[in-house]
């Protein structure tokens, strides 16, 4: 990795210098944007059906475009950089996402909105694997930790007041402001970038993009996410909707294929070697669908079935933020001490008691007990989870593929939520414009939350059986040059980073 321009690697920027600030600038609101539209518009979901009059499958599609381009693409986003130049795509990253969500802003029909959301996700996908690895290459050794740290925790704190700004504007002007919000922030951005990033690529990367698996990646996880949407709406005998689920396993079942025989694939299939990886990327993918699908309709469901405001619906997810900022540190020493299995299994259980206890919301629901005291539980579940279990993804990979092992990992999460809330209205029997109407959606709502309850359960009983301490002696986080402990998932479905995975 070869860095180009007055910070030479060999030198590099210190942690405490302006020009080291104004990097870290420049990398916190680029990924801050990127994470957090891919929770708020959770928030302003009955907004848009309302004035876009909008039915079940067009506010799921609002969701799962931007996620399926961001899970589809991402590895090829840090490729890209690495080859032509890890400024120069953030930027065009960061640039790209910032015309796209103008034109989600000026949307007129539903169906511009999806098309819209979807260039989004390719936008963040480029900019989202390029904010770390412009740390890491930017920063001298002594102080790449420090700088991941703090990435890690201010990218949190806008999390934190994502959903707040998000639903005190959808009630106070518009559900478009959400997006029109990102265009003064992209030009921040991409001013200080040009100006004060320096550039880096990796002058050993080599061999042709993997465009091939990319695009069967995209059919795959598209088509399955069409079936499974189209199928609440038009019944498993449809043949689109069988079709769509057909094609889409075909895809999927190319693409490993695919993977297995190209000279330079973008996911190579012998980092599978370590089990371990194998297994705690299962738990990743149950962990993450329950939790795309809890925070796609309990927002909603505060709003069309308890009567809350935007604000207070981004309100109730505060807990879980504030949690995994204050605590998870913590959770990874405890990881440390008990080995990953422990954590690894309380933390979805203890999520899953929260996530049931949240089926129990209806029109008269308090907040203290029926959305706080649940919530707070799901955090915890969360913040005991989540640390133990990207140590153990990173560690079961050498240390040159962590960046590999961590954007695997970051698509698995993505693509588990993609493909639930796609699924959710089918299993739960809501047909077009419930998430407009109380009477279809509480019980609707209810029934989601018992199915992602059991997904967080099943990922701690695999978790449990399956997941086992490694034979060699653990990597320890002693050093400033490794930033394996702040190497994590690069955002929880509520946007904050719990260590910046991609």
């Amino acid at each position: 990795m070869a860095a180009e321009g007055p910070h030479r690697r060999d030198t590099g920027l210190r942690y405490g210098e302006p020009a080291g600030r104004w990097v870290l600038a420049a990398t916190v609101l680029g990924s801050s944007v990127a994470f957090l539209d891919a929770t708020v518009v959770n928030i302003a979901l009955p907004a848009i059906g309302r004035d876009l009059d909008a039915g079940v499958t067009g506010l799921t599609w609002t969701v799962n475009a931007y996620t399926l381009t961001l899970a589809a693409f991402v590895l090829i986003g840090g490729s890209l950089g690495d080859r032509l130049g890890r400024r120069r795509v953030f930027m065009v990253g960061v640039a790209w996402f910032g015309v796209a969500s103008l034109a989600c802003a000026l949307a007129t029909t539903v169906g511009m909105l999806v098309a819209f959301r979807g260039l989004q996700g390719l936008g963040a996908a480029l900019l989202t694997p390029g904010a770390l690895a412009i740390l890491y290459a930017s920063f001298r050794a002594e102080d790449r930790s420090r700088a991941i740290g703090a990435w890690s925790g201010l990218a949190g704190l806008t999390g934190a007041v994502g959903p707040l700004l998000g639903g005190w504007l959808v009630d106070v002007a518009s559900w478009r402001w959400i997006f029109f919000i990102n265009v003064p922030v992209v030009v921040v951005v991409l001013g200080i970038a040009a100006r004060h990033v320096p550039e880096s690529r990796d002058s050993s990367a080599a061999g042709r993009l993997d465009l091939g698996g990319a695009a069967l990646a995209a059919l795959g996880l598209g088509s399955l996410t069409y079936g499974l949407s189209a199928w609440s709406e038009q019944g498993l005998g449809s043949v689109a909707v069988q079709v769509g689920l057909v094609l889409g396993l075909l895809a999927l079942v190319g693409f490993v294929a695919w993977e297995a025989s190209v000279a330079h694939p973008m996911l190579p299939l012998d980092v599978f070697a370590d089990p371990r990886f194998g297994v705690t990327n299962l738990v990743t993918f149950l962990v993450y669908a329950a939790l795309g699908g809890v925070f796609f309709w309990l927002v909603v469901a505060l709003q069309v079935v308890a009567g809350r405001s935007a604000l207070t619906a981004g309100l109730s997810l505060l807990p879980v933020t504030v949690l995994m900022l204050l605590f998870s540190p913590r959770a990874g020493v405890v990881g440390d001490r008990l080995g990953p299995r422990v954590p690894m299994t309380i933390g979805p259980l203890v999520g899953a008691l929260g996530v049931a206890l949240l089926a129990r919301i209806g029109p008269d629901a308090s907040y203290l007990p029926g959305v706080l005291v649940p919530v707070t539980l799901l955090g915890a579940g969360l913040t005991l989870t989540v640390t133990p279990l990207t140590a153990t993804v990173l560690g079961a990979v050498e240390e040159a593929r962590a960046g590999l092992a961590s954007g695997v990992n970051n698509a698995v999460a993505r693509a588990g939520g993609l493909l639930l809330v796609a699924a959710l209205p089918a299993l739960t029997g809501l047909t077009t414009g419930g998430f407009a109407e109380a009477a279809a959606l509480e019980p609707a709502y209810r029934t989601a939350m018992l199915i992602c309850a059991g997904l967080l359960a099943l990922g701690g009983a695999v978790a449990a059986l399956a997941v086992r301490p490694s034979t060699a002696e653990p990597t320890r986080d002693e050093g400033p040059t490794c930033p394996r402990r702040h190497c994590a998932v690069d955002t929880t479905p509520v946007g904050v980073t719990d260590r910046a995975r991609a």
